[in-house]
C-alpha cells in the first residue's frame, strides 16, 4: 500500500469517527427530563411529546421527573447530562429565563449549559377561584375581597419566583391589593389545594384547570391572553379588566451544551415532525395552545429576550424575595 493510499484511509477513518455520533444517533432510549411533577402541564406535554416523537426517532422516549428548586433541579441534571441527544430538557421560561434574575447562586447557566432545538408552544395563565371563598364570582370580587382583607386571601403558586407566583404578584400590584403567596412544588399540589379549599385562587396553565371547571370545583375569573381564551369564553382578558399582563408560559426543548450540531439539526427537525402529529396537537389544545416550532437560534433569542422581560418584573415587585 502507498503512503498515499494509506493516509487516505487513515483520514476516511477519522471522519467516520468523527461523524459516528450523529451517524448512530439515537442508538438507546432517550429521555426527556422534566422538572416538575407528574400531572402537571409540563409532564403532560412531555408525555405528549415522548409519545410522537419515539416513533420518529426509531428508539423508545421516556420521561423521566426530577422534581425541586422551581424545575432548578432538574435543570441542573439535564445540563450535566452526556452531550450526546439522548437526554433532552423540557424547558419552560421559568427555568431559562426568570430564575438567572431571581436566583443568583442557581446551579446552571440557561445560555452556557443548554443547546437549544425548537421553541413548542405558548400557553395563555387562568386566574382561578374554588371552594373556600364560594361568594367570589368573578375577578372583580376576589379583588374586593382582597382589598378588605389585607393579606387574608391566598393563592397558590408551583414555587417562589415562578410565572405563576409573578403573574399573580404583578396583577395584585395593578390592582393595589396584597394576597398571601402559599408556595407548592408543583402545578398539580398547588391545583389540589385550590379543589380540597385550603387556598383561596391561583393563576395557572388554562387547560390545567379545564376538569374543575367543568365539575364546578372552581371557578375561571380571568385569563391572561392577548384574546379570550376558547376553553373558557365567557372569562374576561386581564386586558379587558384594565391590567396589562397577557404573558403564558412558553416551553422549549434543549440538550445539554456540547451535544454536536448534526445531532442537534436531527433533534431539531423530529421536534418538528413531532408538533405535525394530530395527538401532539390534540395535547397542546387542552391547554389553549398550539404548537410553535422554531430554529434553535429563534429559540435562543427568545430566551434572551424574555429573560430581560421577566427580570424587570421580578425586580420591580420583589415577589421571590416574599
Amino acid at each position: 500500500m502507498t503512503l498515499l493510499s494509506r493516509r487516505l484511509l487513515l483520514g476516511a477513518a477519522g471522519a467516520t469517527v468523527l461523524a459516528s455520533p450523529a451517524l448512530a444517533f439515537p442508538d438507546r432510549v432517550v429521555r426527556i427530563i422534566s422538572g416538575f411533577p407528574p400531572g402537571g402541564l409540563n409532564d403532560v406535554v412531555s408525555r405528549g411529546m415522548a409519545q410522537v416523537l419515539g416513533p420518529i426517532l426509531g428508539q423508545n422516549v421516556v420521561v423521566e421527573n426530577r422534581v425541586g428548586a422551581g424545575g432548578s433541579l432538574g435543570a441542573t441534571m439535564a445540563a450535566r447530562a452526556q452531550p450526546d441527544g439522548h437526554t433532552l430538557w423540557m424547558g419552560i421560561v421559568d427555568t431559562q429565563a426568570i430564575l438567572p434574575t431571581a436566583m443568583p447562586n442557581l446551579p446552571y447557566d440557561p445560555d452556557r449549559d443548554f443547546a437549544p432545538i425548537s421553541f413548542v408552544a405558548n400557553v395563555p395563565f387562568a386566574f382561578i377561584t374554588g371552594p373556600s371563598k364560594p361568594n367570589i364570582r368573578d375577578f372583580q370580587a376576589l379583588i374586593a375581597a382582597a382589598r378588605a382583607e389585607p393579606g387574608q386571601i391566598t393563592f397558590a403558586s408551583w414555587g417562589v419566583a415562578s410565572t405563576s407566583h409573578l403573574a399573580m404578584e404583578r396583577v395584585l400590584r395593578q390592582q393595589g391589593v396584597e394576597m398571601l403567596h402559599v408556595p407548592f412544588t408543583g402545578q398539580a399540589p398547588g391545583m389540589n389545594a385550590i379543589v380540597g379549599g385550603q387556598v383561596d385562587c391561583m393563576s395557572l396553565p388554562a387547560g390545567g384547570a379545564e376538569g374543575a371547571w367543568r365539575d364546578g370545583r372552581v371557578r375561571v375569573v380571568a385569563v391572561a391572553a392577548r384574546d379570550r381564551v376558547p376553553l373558557y369564553p365567557d372569562a374576561p382578558t386581564i386586558l379587558e379588566l384594565g391590567g396589562t399582563l397577557d404573558a403564558g408560559l412558553w416551553k422549549a426543548i434543549y440538550a445539554p451544551a456540547r451535544t454536536p450540531a448534526p445531532v442537534i439539526r436531527r433533534l431539531n427537525q423530529a421536534v418538528h415532525e413531532a408538533m405535525r402529529q394530530p395527538s401532539l396537537i390534540e395535547v397542546l389544545r387542552m391547554q389553549g395552545a398550539v404548537p410553535a416550532p422554531s430554529t434553535p437560534e429563534e429559540l435562543g433569542e427568545l430566551q434572551r429576550r424574555d429573560r430581560e422581560a421577566w427580570g424587570e418584573v421580578v425586580r420591580a415587585t420583589n415577589a421571590f424575595l416574599r
